[in-house]
């Protein structure tokens, strides 16, 4: 079973819009999992533009499913990966000027930076996931850095998914057979919504996790947040 891990970056950034706790985040993340989620991700980033360090403080005693910690691991978020511990974490490399994240790591560049702060997370018990563009040689040398899974960034799957759906799927399904074969755990995650997610999955159904935030979101604007996590579980079926 793929598991819904809802992001709810967004529901922060209206928050922050007016300065006071509406929406509530807490309150939402705990509606999500009412709904059905399997999981929270939040991506707390160095300027707080949307899910701030408190916010996950505050959520974590209150998740009863999963909590997925994303980010750049600059010394502020390890300290604060460190200090919650979280069902998971999922190494981001993204600059603290991106407006969101649009690549994935050189594993094999980076192989000593992501294997010491790996080890450090696995250390403290926590799941480790790189985030990886769909590459075959990115993959296996994420599984060198002793990750438990990787998850594949799939911006480049959404944006050309509807001029040729076949060619769009082709590099991560390699990238995911390359997972399965080495025992990498595999996630997904970025602009996948309900137009394309269910093609995904039917394509790589040993996918453990999928992270959704953007879309879901904009979805529960017109069909209400619960309707619209049910819709993303369907989809998943």
């Amino acid at each position: 079973m793929t598991k819904l891990s809802v992001n709810i970056n967004k529901v922060a950034t209206i928050r922050n819009a007016r300065g006071a706790n509406n929406p509530d985040v807490l309150k939402v993340a705990l509606d999500c999992e009412s709904f059905g989620a399997q999981g929270i991700t939040v991506h707390p980033r160095p300027d707080e533009r949307h899910i701030r360090y408190q916010d996950v403080r505050d959520i974590r005693p209150h998740i009863t499913t999963e909590l997925n910690i994303e980010g750049n691991p600059i010394d502020k978020y390890i300290d604060l990966v460190l200090e919650v511990k979280p069902t998971q974490v999922t190494l981001v490399p993204d600059a603290d000027n991106q407006i969101t994240s649009n690549h994935g790591w050189d594993t094999k560049a980076n192989k000593g930076f992501l294997t010491d702060v790996i080890g450090r997370f696995k250390e403290a018990g926590i799941r480790t996931s790189i985030f990886v563009d769909p590459d075959v040689e990115m993959v296996a040398c994420a599984k060198e850095c002793g990750t438990d899974r990787v998850e594949l960034y799939t911006e480049p799957y959404a944006a050309n998914y509807e001029r040729d759906r076949e060619a769009a799927i082709a590099p991560f399904v390699a990238a995911a057979e390359e997972a399965k074969r080495i025992g990498l755990g595999l996630n997904a995650g970025h602009d996948l919504s309900l137009v394309n997610l269910h093609y995904f999955h039917q394509r790589i159904p040993w996918l453990d996790e999928v992270s959704i935030g953007h879309a879901l979101i904009c979805d529960a604007l017109y069909m209400g947040l619960h309707n619209t996590i049910q819709k993303y579980l369907e989809a998943l079926k």
